[in-house]
């Protein structure tokens, strides 16, 4: 499996990312284009993206992420290309001042109170601001963002929990997660940019009826350098006969004969 090499230009480590999702591709037969979101301290920076498109209408940021993973287009994005401030909070790009954090614009709509939707905002993880002025998303395999911060993996539920178990072939430990309800966002890109930890959501309805998120799908926010453990890891469960599509054995047959064929002692 290729490895991240150091690139001695930027001190930080780069990637073969067409052999990387070609692999993760031929393990999981994604559906949607894995992407990678990449924070930037000024527009400039951001603007100097190669083939970088810029919203000529107003969006969510649901939306933004979606002409990426969905049309395949590296997109760059500034508060003042979203609609309102939920979605530019979230990603660290608008304050989360007393007015963010009351929420009042969600009572009444995700929850019966005031003081229930201020919980759900101080609930959420976020991106601290102050330090980025921009953002950018865009496929991985174009390379455009080299390293991006974290890459967003939709998935499946069969195919998600292969990722996991991917992850977890070395050095195991068990995975939590946490769900905000609306507004899941920061369940995964905020999470996993906030802690550099990767990190699954069950993306919200925004998501879906704005981002194009389908009805079967979570989304994996993870740090690059996760990306080629977890490709060693379906490797590996490949050899013991754990590999997706999850073929249906049969609610009735005997087990001993499916078992076998990855457990010795299956009796």
């Amino acid at each position: 499996m290729t490895q991240p090499s150091t690139s001695t230009a930027q001190d930080q480590p780069s990637y073969d990312w067409p052999t990387l999702i070609d692999e993760l591709n031929r393990r999981l037969h994604l559906r949607a284009t894995p992407i990678g979101m990449k924070w930037f301290t000024s527009v400039e920076e951001m603007e100097a993206i190669p083939r970088l498109r810029r919203p000529k209408d107003i969006h969510t940021a649901d939306q933004l992420v979606a002409q990426a993973a969905r049309l395949n287009w590296t997109v760059g994005l500034t508060a003042k290309d979203l609609v309102g401030s939920q979605c530019s909070a979230v990603l660290g790009l608008a304050p989360q001042d007393e007015e963010w954090r009351c929420g009042k614009t969600m009572a009444g709509v995700w929850f019966e109170t005031e003081q229930d939707s201020a919980a759900h905002q101080q609930a959420m993880d976020v991106v601290p601001y102050g330090r980025y002025q921009a953002l950018a998303v865009s496929p991985l395999v174009s390379g455009r963002l080299n390293p991006p911060d974290i890459c967003l993996i939709y998935a499946t539920p069969a195919q998600m929990i292969l990722l996991i178990n991917g992850l977890q072939w070395t050095g195991y430990r068990k995975m939590q997660w946490g769900s905000v309800g609306e507004s899941a966002c920061a369940d995964s890109w905020g999470r996993a940019k906030l802690t550099g930890e990767p990190s699954v959501s069950i993306p919200c309805y925004a998501e879906r009826r704005y981002g194009g998120v389908l009805e079967d799908e979570l989304l994996m926010a993870i740090p690059p350098h996760y990306l080629p453990k977890a490709l060693d890891g379906l490797a590996r469960l490949a050899k013991n006969g754990l590999s997706y599509p999850i073929p249906q054995y049969g609610i009735q047959s005997d087990a001993r004969a499916g078992l076998g064929f990855s457990y010795k002692d299956a009796k």
